[in-house]
C-alpha cells in the first residue's frame, strides 16, 4: 500500500517541532492516544511509532513520548478502528515522517480501504470521494486539538532528570526546588 498525495503544491517540513525536552510517559501517552500499554510497547519495539523525547535503555528506564509521537498514536488508534491492517498504517505513518507538512492541521487523511491519501485542501477531498476512493477521512488538525486538549490535563516530564513539570504534584514540586536550590 503507498499513501499518495491528493493534490500539489503542499509545503513540505516537520510534523511538529515541540519542545524535546518535556515528554510524556507512557501511561499518560496511552491515556491520551486512547491506546492501550501493551499496544504503545508493541507499537514502540516494532518501530511502527518510537519515543522522539528518551527510548527505553534497559529495565528500569522509561520511554517518554513528545507530542508528535502522541498525535501519530491516536491517528494510528483511528486508523484501526475503521479496519485498516497494520501494514497499510506502518505505510501512512512512513509516509508522514518523509513527507511531514508544515501546517498538519490542514491535512486530511483519507481512505478506501486499500490506500491512504493525503489532502490539503477540500477540493482535493471532494475530488478522491467523487472519484469514488474516499470512503473516510481523518482531519489531523481536529485530532491535534484533541490530543493538545488531553495533554493539557496530563502530567509532562522533564528528559533529563525526569520531574513532573505541570506543577500538580506537589512531591516533585518539592524535589524540584530542592535540587535547584
Amino acid at each position: 500500500m503507498s499513501v499518495a498525495k491528493g493534490g500539489s503544491g503542499a509545503v513540505q517540513g516537520t510534523l511538529y517541532d515541540g519542545n524535546p525536552e518535556i515528554g510524556y510517559r507512557g501511561p499518560t501517552a496511552c491515556a491520551a492516544a486512547g491506546i492501550t500499554y501493551r499496544q504503545l510497547d508493541y507499537w514502540a519495539r516494532t518501530g511502527l511509532v518510537e519515543p522522539s523525547v528518551r527510548a527505553a535503555h534497559g529495565s528500569g528506564s522509561q520511554r517518554l513520548y513528545g507530542f508528535r509521537d502522541i498525535l501519530v498514536l491516536k491517528v494510528v488508534k483511528r486508523l484501526l478502528d475503521t479496519g485498516i491492517s497494520l501494514q497499510q498504517i506502518r505505510a501512512a505513518v512512513q509516509h508522514l515522517r518523509d513527507h511531514g507538512t508544515e501546517d498538519l492541521a490542514q491535512v486530511t487523511l483519507m481512505s478506501d480501504g486499500v490506500s491512504v491519501y493525503e489532502c490539503t485542501s477540500a477540493d482535493e477531498v471532494v475530488d478522491l470521494l467523487q472519484g469514488g476512493q474516499g470512503v473516510f477521512g481523518i482531519a489531523l488538525g481536529r485530532v491535534w486539538q484533541e490530543v493538545a486538549g488531553d495533554l493539557a490535563e496530563l502530567p509532562a516530564v522533564r528528559a533529563e532528570d525526569g520531574l513532573i513539570t505541570d506543577g500538580s504534584d506537589e512531591l516533585a514540586g518539592r524535589r524540584a526546588a530542592r535540587k535547584t536550590g
